[in-house]
C-alpha cells in the first residue's frame, strides 16, 4: 500500500462549507498521514527537517485547501518556500521527491463554467495552477491535475457534496492501491471530471 501525505491548509475552518467535511475523508483513511498546517504551525514557524522527513516517508503528496486568489492559502506557500529546498527537492543532488505523485484536492467559490476561456476567470483551473505543476516538475514529481469541488458553497444545497466526498474516498483508495491510471490522467484538466474512467476497480469489486 502506498503512503499518502495530506497537507490540509484552511485558515478559517469555522467558515468552511465543505472543507471540514472533506477533511474527514483523509483523517480516517488508513494509508494517509493527515497534517493540519494551520493547527500545527499557527505562527508559521515550520519545522523544515520534520516536513522533509515526512516527504521522504510517503509516496503521494496531496495539498488539500480552498482556492484563494487562484492559488493556496498563505501557509502552503510558506511551506513550499521553506521545505522544498535546493539539494533536497531539486538541483543536481536534490532527488528526494523523484517519482512521487502530487495532486491538489481543492474547493473553489466559482462554478466549473467560469474556469475556461470564455468564463470570468479566463483560464482552466489547471492552467491557473501552473506554478504548482512547474514546482513539482522541477522536483521530479509526477503531477496530477487538480481534484476540484467547484462552487463549494452551494455543494450541500445542490446535493453534490456527498458525491464528492465519496469520490475523494475513491481517489485516495486508488492512490493507495496503485489503481489510478496516472498516464491517462496526465493530460486531463481535472481529476474530478471522469474519475471513473481513471480508476481500476478493486479486486473482488462488483
Amino acid at each position: 500500500m502506498k503512503k499518502i501525505l495530506v497537507l490540509f491548509a484552511h485558515p478559517r475552518t469555522d467558515r468552511s462549507e465543505a472543507n471540514v467535511v472533506l477533511a474527514e475523508v483523509p483523517q480516517r483513511h488508513p494509508a494517509v498521514t493527515f497534517v493540519d498546517l494551520y493547527a500545527e504551525y499557527p505562527t508559521f514557524e515550520i519545522d523544515v527537517e520534520r516536513e522533509q522527513e515526512r516527504l521522504r516517508e510517503h509516496d503521494v503528496l496531496v495539498f488539500h485547501h480552498p482556492v484563494y486568489w487562484y492559488s493556496s492559502p498563505a501557509i502552503l506557500k510558506e511551506w513550499q518556500d521553506l521545505v522544498l529546498e535546493y539539494g533536497f527537492a531539486y538541483g543536481s543532488e536534490g532527488r528526494a521527491l523523484e517519482g512521487k505523485l502530487f495532486v491538489s484536492a481543492v474547493t473553489t467559490g466559482g462554478r466549473r463554467e467560469v474556469y475556461c476561456r470564455t468564463g470570468v476567470n479566463r483560464f482552466e483551473l489547471r492552467e491557473l495552477f501552473a506554478p504548482f505543476e512547474q514546482t513539482m516538475y522541477l522536483c521530479r514529481m509526477r503531477y496530477l491535475p487538480p481534484f476540484a469541488l467547484f462552487a463549494a458553497g452551494h455543494a450541500r444545497d445542490e446535493q453534490r457534496l456527498d458525491e464528492h466526498v465519496r469520490d475523494y474516498q475513491r481517489l485516495l483508495d486508488a492512490l493507495a492501491d496503485d489503481r489510478l491510471d496516472v498516464a491517462g490522467a496526465a493530460d486531463r484538466l481535472t481529476l474530478s471530471d471522469g474519475l471513473d474512467e481513471l480508476i481500476t476497480p478493486a479486486a473482488g469489486a462488483v
